[in-house]
């Protein structure tokens, strides 16, 4: 699973609001390999609501940014075409685009779609071609549209078959710790407790003191 992730590949969501979409999002970017998501979430309690409702947290980080200004930059600064679901006269076909580029695929919001600020900062429109009498899909549908042909194209160029992950060892750790361990990682960060090291079977290193720190419980008094 590792050795798959896609770390120049992402989607960001701009005011996304329905925390269901935003799950349905989330699932769909760890399927094709999606390391991080990146979001600029429309309230506080939003972003509260996400991270609860989103069962593939554990394996695809989140991050939140202030702006969307701030999102693409970032997303720029890593040498990334930024995609903007939008329909207009400049919009191409989702499948006419290499995806095997570092890319970003940006998602609007469920009513109002991206705001004029996004669409301005993004490099290309791209539309999912419809023929009935909706005029638009489901954002979540319109994502797991876009990644899957992102992950075909990248299947077909070879990207999904690194015998090594492109991550850090660091990152590598973080995630099968926080990712195959939810509790324990909860319980040591409240704890303030190391990472311990997650070996190539699976399972937690970590010391005597460690494990008894862990297990330790506080008796009010």
């Amino acid at each position: 699973m590792l050795a798959t992730r896609q770390p120049d590949l992402t989607v960001c969501l701009e005011q996304v609001h329905k925390p269901h979409n935003v799950s349905a999002i989330i699932r769909t970017a760890d399927a094709v390999g999606v390391h991080q998501v990146h979001a600029v979430w429309p309230s506080a309690r939003m972003r509260t609501l996400v991270s609860s409702a989103a069962g593939s947290n554990s394996w695809v980080n989140v991050k939140t940014h202030p702006t969307i200004a701030d999102a693409v930059a970032q997303m720029k600064s890593q040498g990334m075409q930024v995609l903007a679901t939008h329909l207009s006269t400049r919009a191409v076909d989702f499948r006419a685009v290499d995806y095997t580029r570092p890319t970003c695929v940006l998602l609007g919001q469920e009513k109002t779609g991206i705001t004029e600020q996004a669409l301005a900062l993004a490099d290309q429109d791209i539309i999912i071609p419809m023929i009935g009498m909706v005029q638009s899909l489901n954002v979540s549908v319109a994502s797991a549209l876009i990644l899957y042909e992102a992950q075909r194209q990248r299947q077909n160029a070879g990207m999904y078959r690194r015998e090594r992950s492109a991550l850090s060892e660091e990152e590598q750790q973080r995630l099968l710790f926080e990712g195959g361990y939810p509790v324990l990682a909860n319980v040591a960060k409240r704890k303030g407790l190391p990472r311990p090291h997650i070996d190539e079977q699976g399972q937690v290193i970590a010391d005597a003191e460690w494990w008894a720190t862990m297990q330790a419980t506080t008796v009010r008094r």
